[in-house]
């Protein structure tokens, strides 16, 4: 008997050649990344994804504050995606031993395995305990928010949002617990404020290098009479001296003396319910006493600014919303 490579040599031949170009089309699609490739995708996914959550995240929160209920925050500590392909080939010929009296072929044997793996790695870490209390509950830093004054966000916003007293004007309060309206003062020092700003009017300067530093308000001259009869009204609301134009800030409610601002911040807490009042609630869930009522016409009679928020409810999903979430069947 003789040992061949098969009795067909032009069968074998093409098989062959079958067998090697499939092998160089694995080898040469393997020499690809997949990593380049999946930046753009996972980023912006993500970043949508994530962002999306958020908003519901702090509606559902606001709404949950407005129903007295307990807001829980779940924050994204870290994302990790990690994907893996592997490829593996097989090409085997194969002769035969045979007899003239029953020969026999077989031709080359070809095999391909494959494996695409995506194992995506999300940490969460929930806000509670002293976290909670030290995000949510502690006043903010008056620093975080003059940054805000400095960086060219409406005065009007800013103390509306994140003060509750200005040398003793207060603000309006919501909250389930205590409702209270605000100083007329304290609306009227706002809009005067606004204007003062429009004419570049004053300014706030850091008292030292740290960045914990303290900060001073100073009045500008008037460039005229209209601003000066501006700056004279503010410092009579404030019980400044009118012959000064720079007054430091003290974080704190009462004035020792008529050379300095108080200001009483707001907490992040605060600031939740305020928003959370104007959320419009069911009628029936007012009536059956689960959540309490906010007479939000008459909170509004005493100034011009539009509400802070505004978030309806419907027992249907709202068509194109800019978020929304469900609660409580709603």
């Amino acid at each position: 008997m003789k040992f061949l490579l098969g009795n067909r040599k032009g069968r074998f031949r093409r098989g062959a050649s079958l067998g090697l170009l499939v092998l160089l089309g694995i080898l040469l699609s393997g020499c690809t990344s997949i990593g380049p490739t999946t930046i753009e995708r996972d980023r912006f996914d993500y970043v949508a994804a994530i962002s999306e959550s958020w908003k519901r995240q702090t509606l559902l929160n606001l709404i949950k504050t407005r129903y007295i209920d307990v807001p829980v925050f779940l924050d994204i500590a870290s994302v990790i995606n990690q994907y893996s392909m592997e490829r593996e080939l097989s090409l085997g010929i194969e002769g035969e031993f045979y007899n003239r009296s029953d020969p026999s072929y077989v031709g080359p044997s070809i095999g391909a395995t494959g494996r695409y793996t995506d194992r995506p790695t999300i940490t969460y870490n929930p806000l509670m305990g002293q976290n909670f209390a030290r995000s949510l509950m502690r006043p903010i830093p008056l620093p975080a928010i003059f940054f805000l004054l400095e960086s060219g966000y409406p005065a009007d916003h800013v103390l509306r949002i994140c003060v509750q007293n200005i040398q003793g004007l207060r603000n309006c309060r919501n909250g389930p617990l205590v409702q209270q309206d605000a100083d007329a003062a304290f609306y009227e020092l706002i809009n005067l404020l606004v204007k003062l700003k429009g004419t570049n009017g004053f300014t706030i300067r850091r008292t030292g290098r740290d960045r914990a530093a303290g900060r001073s308000l100073i009045f500008k001259t008037p460039g005229n009479e209209t601003a000066a009869r501006h700056l004279r009204r503010i410092k009579q609301l404030l019980e400044l001296d009118p012959t000064q134009d720079e007054f430091p800030f003290i974080s704190g409610s009462v004035a020792l003396n008529h050379e300095e601002i108080t200001i009483l911040s707001r907490s992040i807490m605060q600031i939740m319910t305020e928003f959370a009042a104007f959320i419009d609630v069911p009628e029936a869930d007012i009536a059956e006493g689960r959540v309490y009522a906010i007479d939000q016409e008459a909170a509004q009679a005493d100034h011009h600014l539009p509400p802070l928020i505004r978030v309806h409810n419907s027992l249907a999903e709202p068509e194109r919303p800019h978020v929304a979430v469900p609660y409580r069947g709603s």
